[in-house]
């Protein structure tokens, strides 16, 4: 992923050598894509989701390479309760990394007022992507 121009941290190191990575506005949207192809019922669908976002997001630490090919793999490799787990974590950083998506108005105006009065350099530091969220569903729907 490219750095942002908001330079906030774009990974969370998870046990194992493991990295859990934002995505990008083009991954959420492939991701999304992947998911709608495979579930079978409306049921499965927050399920692969899930499973579609954590084969993006999910990386070796070292490397920065994807730990699953495609979120089939994910479907295959982990169980129920271990994609939601994950899933919940990425939606945890997500919301850290941009919190005025769940803030109500009020609050969203004076996380803004304090941002404005601290000095911040746009370039520097870590990266992190600004896309739109596909809030993840942390609890398989099966």
């Amino acid at each position: 992923m490219n750095p942002s121009l908001l330079a906030q941290p774009d990974r969370l190191h998870l046990e194992n050598n493991v990295d859990l990575r934002l995505l990008s506005a083009l991954e959420m949207l492939q991701a999304k894509r992947e998911a709608d192809s495979l579930a079978q019922t409306p049921a499965e669908h927050s399920l692969c989701a899930n499973a579609c976002l954590l084969a993006r997001a999910l990386e070796h630490a070292h490397t920065h390479t994807p730990l699953f090919p495609d979120g089939q793999a994910v479907l295959a490799g982990l169980t129920p309760q271990e994609i939601g787990s994950l899933a919940e974590r990425w939606a945890g950083l997500h919301q850290s990394e941009n919190p005025g998506f769940n803030l109500s108005q009020s609050q969203l105006e004076t996380l803004k007022k304090n941002s404005a009065t601290a000095p911040q350099n746009a370039f520097a530091g870590a990266s992190s992507n600004n896309s739109t969220p596909c809030r993840p569903n942390p609890e398989p729907s099966l």
